[in-house]
């Protein structure tokens, strides 16, 4: 009975983090295929504009209530994993949960934070606006398509695992 009931609530521990996870990358998806491109499309102070809004509306948005509980979701996964050793399916789950934890989440906050707080300080359309935005685009997209895929593949390895518990 105990084991049966380790395993309904490991199944959906797995099922809301392949869902949070999948969630999260379209979210990112959506980011890197064409609201960045957009953005790119539209005069430096617009853009720069744009994305300030995103950034302040984006922490205090349900979004958050998605990004973070999944986090959380990984590293009790994760523990889990490691303290009931289950083979291919304990694999699965570490899998998961370092994509999310280390490549989704932690690369937001060392990479994409800390662009997004440089993006607040500039303002207007001259040479340094410019300059900033240009490689804003250019870098702060490309870690997000390194969120996108880890969060992607996250969500494959928990549909994997759930699928072998």
């Amino acid at each position: 009975m105990a084991g049966r009931i380790v395993t309904l609530v490991l199944s959906i521990a797995l099922a809301a983090a392949a869902i949070g996870s999948g969630l999260v990358a379209g979210i990112f998806f959506a980011f890197s295929t064409f609201i960045m491109t957009s953005f790119a499309r539209i005069p430096t102070e617009q853009g720069i504009a744009a994305m300030n809004s995103i950034n302040v509306t984006i922490v205090r948005s349900p979004f958050m209530l998605l990004f973070v509980p999944t986090v959380v979701l990984c590293l009790v996964i994760a523990a889990f994993a490691f303290f009931n050793w289950r083979g291919g399916v304990s694999v699965w789950m570490l899998a998961g949960a370092v994509l999310y934890v280390f490549a989704s989440f932690l690369s937001t906050i060392v990479f994409n934070v800390p662009m997004n707080d440089a993006l607040v300080k500039v303002s207007g359309s001259g040479a340094e606006a410019t300059a900033l935005w240009t490689a804003y685009l250019k870098d702060w997209t490309w870690w997000n398509h390194v969120r996108t895929i880890a969060s992607l593949l996250a969500s494959i390895a928990f549909v994997r695992a759930l699928m072998l518990v």
